[in-house]
């Protein structure tokens, strides 16, 4: 969602970079430029008006403008005035002291609630917790079969019919959560096309009925400005404690995320990054400003990673690469690891060298067809020629080419990336044998 601004604000803070010496003229015409991304990006203009002015009594200072890296100072004064505007340290959702804790979702209809309902409940239960689902939504059609579904996508157990009432289900779900040792209880409360006193009302005794102990606003990211003032219509109608942004995947251009906190003076604290149910993640202020200006998110990644990546898997393959055994087998294993970290242009934009990135071409710029087209190839192989590739020659390639629906070009660029990657994989290993050899202090083995 990003990306564009990204890249923006990127390139204008490489050129800041470029002055050896910085004057206030500098400053000035690098916010002109900072502002109009930010306009273009959908930013509410308030937003970007405060914003501008806040960065500029901090990057015309006296420490900045006399430092010996002033680039480098503005990057950082943008930087802390994005995770500011953006809430800080973020916001993390307390469970209640006495169990079970009440989570109501509430939003309109088609921000992704229902979904978001059991992205919740898988991300409690991967927690440690033991959710429960609450179907409040009786008006929408199929929206309780959905839920019902989805619970048992993500084995939680689902509350609530069709015939009836929603604080009756709602009730009956903090009552069950309670005599079954389950929490959080999770409401998915109805919405509507758009704000009326009927679905408020309806709200309001929902709040009355079970006092949830947070109120999430779900809000669709690709509303764009909409989503400020349907933010703050909620907030004044039954108040809300945190916002979550589904659909940021999509191609909206990023500015609601960067307004929503100002505006309303309410954190974001989820994120859904896809339509799947384990893509939502806790929204970090800091990570996401770091991303904006280049810096990457290596805590992400690494996350992502241990997610991912099995240790006994990680230890077969530091061993192979010690005994040069890497076969195209293991390639295809690695290639699947790496898809389920999810899409690759989210994984190289969480690298903290995206200018270097910008300038790949696009099959290595994170393409993410290729890992699939790749592993079919890889799939067409004879078990000799994934151990020994060497010995795939012409009529070889045309066989595989055409057993996984692909060109011999396509099986040429396999084999030299799997080569290129070999070969790294040898200097990786000569480095280590130099290093252990000269007694470098802190030298630690690939294996650690």
């Amino acid at each position: 969602m990003f990306e564009t601004l990204s890249e923006r604000l990127q390139a204008i803070l490489d050129r800041v970079g470029g002055h050896g010496r910085l004057t206030e003229e500098n400053i000035e015409a690098a916010l002109r430029e900072v502002r109009i991304a930010l306009l273009e990006a959908d930013v509410n203009f308030k937003v970007v008006r405060a914003f501008i002015d806040r960065v500029r009594g901090k990057a015309v200072g006296q420490n900045v403008l006399k430092s010996l890296t002033p680039g480098q100072q503005v990057v950082k004064v943008v930087y802390d005035e994005l995770v500011e505007l953006l809430g800080g340290s973020g916001h993390r959702l307390a469970m209640a002291s006495h169990p079970p804790t009440v989570i109501a979702l509430i939003g309109l209809q088609g921000s992704g609630k229902t979904t978001t309902a059991a992205k919740l409940a898988r991300y409690f239960g991967t927690q440690g917790h033991h959710p429960l689902l609450a179907a409040a939504d009786v008006h929408r059609p199929a929206a309780v079969d959905q839920l019902k579904a989805l619970g048992t996508q993500v084995n939680v157990p689902v509350v609530g019919d069709a015939d009836q009432t929603s604080v009756d289900i709602c009730t009956t779900a903090v009552r069950e959560a309670a005599e079954r040792g389950l929490s959080p209880v999770i409401l998915d409360t109805a919405g509507r096309l758009h704000i009326d006193e009927v679905m408020l009302d309806e709200l309001r005794a929902v709040k009355a009925a079970v006092r949830p102990h947070h109120i999430l606003l779900v809000v669709d990211a690709l509303t764009g400005q909409d989503a400020l003032t349907v933010a703050e219509r909620f907030n004044a109608a039954v108040g809300i404690d945190a916002i979550i942004l589904s659909k940021t995947d999509g191609d909206a251009r990023g500015g609601a995320a960067l307004s929503v906190r100002h505006v309303t003076g309410r954190p974001i604290a989820f994120v859904g990054v896809g339509e799947k149910v384990d893509a939502l993640e806790p929204f970090h202020p800091d990570r996401l400003a770091s991303r904006l200006v280049g810096m990457g998110d290596v805590l992400s990644l690494v996350e992502k990673a241990q997610a991912s990546v099995d240790a006994q898997t990680a230890e077969d393959l530091v061993r192979k690469i010690r005994q040069e055994t890497f076969s195209l087998e293991d390639f295809r294993d690695q290639l699947r690891q790496v898809r389920n970290m999810g899409p690759l242009d989210q994984i190289l934009g969480m690298l903290p060298f995206g200018k270097a990135l910008r300038g790949l071409p696009k099959d290595l710029d994170g393409e993410q067809a290729d890992l699939s087209r790749f592993e079919a190839i890889i799939n067409s192989m004879t078990p000799g020629e994934r151990l020994s590739p060497q010995i795939i020659n012409g009529s070889r390639r045309t066989r595989i080419a055409r057993g996984s629906g692909t060109t011999a070009q396509d099986v040429n660029r396999l084999l030299r990336q799997y080569a290129q990657l070999r070969k790294m994989m040898r200097g990786l290993k000569g480095l280590e044998g130099k290093m252990k050899k000269g007694g470098i202090p802190g030298w630690r083995s690939i294996s650690g």
